[in-house]
């Protein structure tokens, strides 16, 4: 057992993911950052908020992921930007579901909060398998 820990840690693919969820965990903090007084306080509607707490979290984690995460993994750096930008919509789509989901009068009509729960443990996760196996192949 001791054996295969050892084995994943030493794995290129364990480094990545780690790099990943710090990196990925500072943008969703930037993320909520810019998405939560803005949503708390009423300055702007959630789904308002979403889209500025998503341009603020794919400038931040595009220089993350590309910088760190991925770094010496996969493609040209051209190839590379388009498809994060593509992950990034799939991103935006998904938390945009969230906010509308759960935050919607004509849906669960919760508080500004809930979102954040999907958006911080759903959403990583698809992100992270399509920039690991495609993006940054």
């Amino acid at each position: 057992m001791l054996h295969r820990v050892d084995e994943l840690r030493k794995s290129p693919l364990f480094g990545q993911l780690v790099r990943f969820v710090i990196a990925g965990g500072l943008a969703t903090v930037v993320y909520a950052v810019v998405y939560s007084p803005l949503a708390a306080f009423g300055i702007t509607s959630e789904q308002v908020a979403n889209f500025l707490g998503y341009l603020f979290a794919m400038g931040s984690g595009y220089l993350l992921h590309s910088r760190w995460s991925f770094r010496g993994h996969g493609q040209g750096a051209a190839q590379t930007t388009t498809r994060f930008f593509a992950v990034s919509l799939v991103s935006y789509a998904l938390n945009t579901f969230w906010v509308f989901l759960l935050t919607d009068d004509a849906m669960l009509a919760g508080p500004w909060w809930w979102p954040l729960i999907p958006v911080l443990f759903v959403t990583p996760l698809v992100t992270f398998a399509l920039n690991r196996f495609w993006v940054f192949a």
